[in-house]
């Protein structure tokens, strides 16, 4: 078997998922609130009411606390003269070989919450589908893309 990918996304990353994972906990945050709002003019059980915040505290302390410290330790890939190889995923670990024949362009993105950061992601598409390498430094990024795109043309040019 092919051994694993060697080089691992930025450790600014875990601080720009956990607070990307906040975020999105506070979505969840809406369950108890809505329910405390009709108990406010229902005569629903207080224990639902309890029960629905700890759901919340157990799932943000996993979202913010465990998850992005587990998939920052996943994530890695590398860049070789005939492939990309990604490896990804906390629960379910998933692997995709790209060959360089198939890269069709290569970009670089980053939003408000990656700027804030430095960072930056890397995607790679080809005919059938889109990858991406999140959470490069800018520099990694852009050094990463320009070496995606040369490596796709020499191979496109064989």
């Amino acid at each position: 078997m092919r051994p694993a990918p060697q080089t691992q996304i930025s450790p600014k990353a875990l601080p720009a998922w956990r607070l990307q994972a906040f975020l999105e906990s506070l979505l969840v945050l809406l369950a108890p609130i809505g329910y405390g709002v009709l108990r406010y003019f229902f005569d629903f059980p207080l224990w639902i009411l309890w029960v629905l915040l700890a759901v919340y505290l157990v799932y943000t302390v996993i979202a913010v606390g465990l998850v992005p410290s587990i998939r920052r330790k996943r994530w890695r890939y590398d860049v070789l003269e005939q492939e990309i190889d990604l490896q990804r995923g906390v629960f379910i670990v998933k692997r995709t070989l790209i060959p360089m024949t198939r890269v069709q362009h290569v970009d670089t993105e980053q939003g408000p919450l990656l700027r804030k950061y430095n960072l930056a992601a890397v995607t790679i598409s080809t005919a059938a589908s889109v990858h991406r390498i999140p959470s490069l430094s800018i520099e990694v990024a852009d050094e990463l893309r320009d070496r995606i795109a040369a490596l796709a043309a020499v191979a496109e040019d064989e």
